[in-house]
């Protein structure tokens, strides 16, 4: 998608003109219309920096289960970016974000997944602010970035397994009517909203982090005389679902404050699927902006559940309905597709086998050259 060097020299130069005039609809304010097909410079240029952050929560990651610091960030929040590679960004970390693992296993399997060494909470991400007069400018706004890492530990994993539907909680699902006066029940991914609203040994969930934070970053850039105010989630992997997730309890959580947050969009780089239709409504009706950047030869985008828009509507029984409620998910947001089979890698060997090697087509990185 984002190719080589000239390219990138030569999007760089249009997105500074461009971005300040038109940065709402490239954060989807239109849903992208007329910007995805074919894909708008300018817009390309912005997915790539969001790419960026997450790929600088993977550096910041330490991994090595020998450490002590196995599963934490393995640098200090005021340098962390700069180490990362993204010093000249001109963004101040404000928060390092956990999350929290809750899955119970027999402990057989404890025993084989040595879940002992994998702590129930780790380093997810962060959320950055931009704090640069002259980054401000050249943006039109300032923006606000939380930026997730992909799964990485062995409790993670066994949370991204709890594909059953489960029902959003009473503080975040806004219960809107449809057409036909019947109340919705917006639900997704079980693992996924337990990772996002528990907590634990006195660390809070990572929900309630990210809206004290927003709460505070609101009220301290969101009055009278400042820039206009952007938040934007991003993440790879299974973490695409939850900044999907995120965009939509900060919308839900912030829109009808004094000093509302004008635009919150979720950017997803080979996002699974989130939630259920009625989720999908509740998304649309919050106003948060979903983009979905999707690896047509990625398998990872075509799961958990199965897609049913309509199941009524498609003559599927009443009680077969009642059976398959909790698998049927929907797609949410708007979708870039892609493939790797359109363009080669810089690494030949590597894009000869993508076809077939689902974590090639899965990685960040290959992501990030397709077109």
């Amino acid at each position: 998608m984002f190719g080589n060097n000239t390219t990138a020299t030569t999007i760089q130069g249009i997105a500074v003109e461009e971005s300040r005039k038109r940065w709402m609809e490239c954060q989807g304010v239109k849903n992208w219309e007329g910007l995805i097909d074919p894909l708008d410079d300018t817009l390309r240029a912005q997915i790539l920096s969001y790419a960026r952050f997450v790929e600088a929560a993977y550096r910041c990651f330490d991994f090595d289960m020998s450490s002590p610091t196995y599963a934490t960030c393995r640098n200090d929040i005021d340098s962390m970016l700069a180490q990362c590679g993204l010093g000249n960004h001109r963004y101040r970390v404000t928060k390092n974000l956990y999350a929290t693992c809750t899955t119970s296993v027999p402990r057989w399997i404890e025993r084989i997944l040595n879940l002992a060494s994998s702590p129930e909470s780790s380093w997810i991400g962060y959320m950055a602010v931009c704090d640069d007069a002259k980054e401000i400018s050249r943006l039109g706004h300032r923006r606000v970035v939380i930026a997730f890492r992909g799964t990485a530990t062995a409790r993670e994993w066994l949370e991204n397994l709890r594909v059953i539907l489960t029902p959003l909680s009473v503080d975040m699902a806004t219960t809107l009517p449809d057409c036909s006066g019947d109340h919705r029940q917006p639900m997704v991914q079980q693992g996924l909203l337990s990772l996002y609203t528990s907590g634990c040994d006195g660390r809070q969930s990572l929900q309630d982090t990210i809206r004290e934070e927003i709460r505070e970053i609101v009220k301290g850039y969101g009055g009278k005389g400042e820039p206009a105010l952007s938040i934007t989630i991003t993440g790879n992997s299974l973490r695409g679902a939850l900044a999907t997730l995120t965009a939509y309890d900060i919308m839900t959580q912030f829109s009808g404050h004094e000093a509302a947050v004008p635009l919150v969009t979720a950017v997803s780089f080979g996002g699974p699927r989130v939630g259920n239709d009625d989720f999908r409504r509740e998304v649309e009706a919050s106003d948060a902006k979903v983009l979905r950047i999707v690896n047509h030869d990625d398998p990872i985008t075509k799961v958990p559940g199965f897609v049913f828009d309509d199941m009524a509507g498609l003559g599927v029984p009443a009680w077969l309905q009642k059976y398959t409620k909790y698998a049927a998910y929907a797609e949410v947001g708007k979708e870039l597709r892609l493939s790797s089979k359109d363009r080669r890698l810089p690494h030949a060997k590597v894009m000869a086998r993508s076809a077939i090697n689902v974590a090639t087509c899965h990685d960040l990185n290959t992501y990030l050259y397709l077109d």
